[in-house]
């Protein structure tokens, strides 16, 4: 017979207080050795906000992201509160978009309520039919999950009372991304890239002023409350509005790409990457690519043929045009300015942008001849880890 092991009251509590120790001592030592703290406790989904500025080809840079199959897309959800909040500057509105992104980014669309009316229905949010996946599988049965959303169709079939579908939609989808103009600053993001419910990726697209600013005036009415905030409704005389929006546009841009690149905090590491507009124009497929890679995505071939199909169309884009994402060259589309804008307007333009123009790598043109001669690239070529902190899985020596 096996002899018996007789233990203790006494024995067994010191021994379960000493398991207890262990794992409190191995919790201790983990932490320290992971001083950004524990990974998202959110199911494995990723958080990307798409943070751009108006006219500078994030609806375009949006939809390649709507258009994946394993995201949940939103555009401008900040709309919403620079709307029902007219009399305010932008830097008394950031503190309420941030909160409204992090619940939106957790699948909660009830902090939506206080910016709409009572009675709620999926069409009230901001260009709602852009998101492909609103249009699917659970919001609405319109479109399969792995097909291309028509907007148009979406409209008309998919429209429902309340955002609960929406809500549904956001929580069965690996990845929810964001697209917004509405932020000037990163420090404010800091309590986001913080949350441990959170995995946030920022992708920073930039586009030349002079381009953006030829873009503007082709919907300038669009813009006239937005203006109003980004000028901290100060009286500006007309003729001076678009030049003093588009200097505090392109500060915003400086302000950003430093804190992110120079002295980025242990949090930001690995979440931040700076993408030129005309570098995705040129190089369509490879700028995607790396941005999909960058937040865990995979290229498809359906999207692959969408993305070559709507860059490589005809013409350079119109009025009707300007909200809309069609078939056009897109390489025509960047260069566009130099043909439309007066030199006057264009000298302007690098007067007060003249930082953003260095730091992002777009070259000024000093005479109406050179800025008309479509053979002189004005791009500086990127340095090769100049834009982004990389996963840090990956290693760069320059980038130590």
């Amino acid at each position: 017979m096996m002899p018996r092991c007789r233990v203790n009251l006494s024995t067994m509590i010191f021994l379960v207080i000493l398991q207890g120790a262990a794992v409190v001592l191995f919790c201790g030592w983990y932490v320290q050795l992971s001083p950004c703290g524990s990974p998202p406790s959110n199911g494995g989904k990723v958080h990307v906000l798409l943070l751009s500025s108006w006219r500078s080809g994030s609806s375009f840079v949006g939809q390649v992201f709507s258009q994946h199959p394993s995201v949940f897309y939103l555009m401008e959800p900040a709309w919403h509160v620079w709307t029902k909040l007219q009399k305010h500057g932008a830097r008394a509105l950031r503190m309420a978009v941030r909160d409204l992104f992090r619940s939106v980014f957790q699948c909660d669309m009830s902090v939506m309520e206080a910016y709409m009316p009572e009675q709620i229905n999926m069409s009230f949010l901001f260009m709602w039919s852009h998101s492909r996946a609103l249009c699917s599988p659970p919001a609405c049965s319109l479109t399969p999950r792995n097909q291309l959303s028509n907007q148009t169709q979406c409209q008309h079939a998919c429209d429902i009372r309340g955002l609960h579908r929406a809500e549904d939609a956001c929580s069965t989808y690996s990845h929810v991304v964001l697209k917004e103009v509405r932020f000037f600053e990163l420090e404010s993001l800091y309590p986001l890239l913080q949350d441990p419910n959170l995995d946030l990726r920022i992708i920073h697209l930039v586009r030349d002023p002079r381009a953006v600013v030829r873009s503007r005036e082709a919907s300038a009415n669009a813009f006239v409350h937005d203006n109003s905030a980004v000028l901290e409704q100060r009286n500006v005389p007309a003729a001076e509005v678009q030049y003093q929006a588009m200097q505090e546009i392109c500060r915003s841009h400086v302000s950003i790409h430093e804190r992110a690149i120079l002295k980025p905090p242990p949090f930001l590491k690995g979440r931040y990457k700076m993408v030129r507009y005309e570098d995705v124009a040129h190089n369509p497929l490879e700028e995607i690519n790396a941005m999909y890679e960058f937040v865990g995505l995979e290229m498809t071939k359906q999207l692959e043929e969408w993305i070559f199909k709507v860059t490589h169309g005809k013409g350079k884009g119109s009025k009707r045009d300007a909200f809309e994402i069609s078939s056009r060259n897109a390489a025509d589309v960047s260069q566009a300015w130099r043909t439309s804008l007066p030199h006057s307007k264009v000298k302007r333009i690098q007067e007060v942008c003249k930082s953003a123009m260095s730091l992002l790598g777009y070259r000024n043109v000093n005479s109406e001849k050179e800025q008309k001669r479509l053979d002189i690239d004005l791009l500086v070529p990127r340095e090769p880890y100049q834009f982004s902190w990389l996963p840090a899985k990956t290693e760069h020596p320059s980038n130590a």
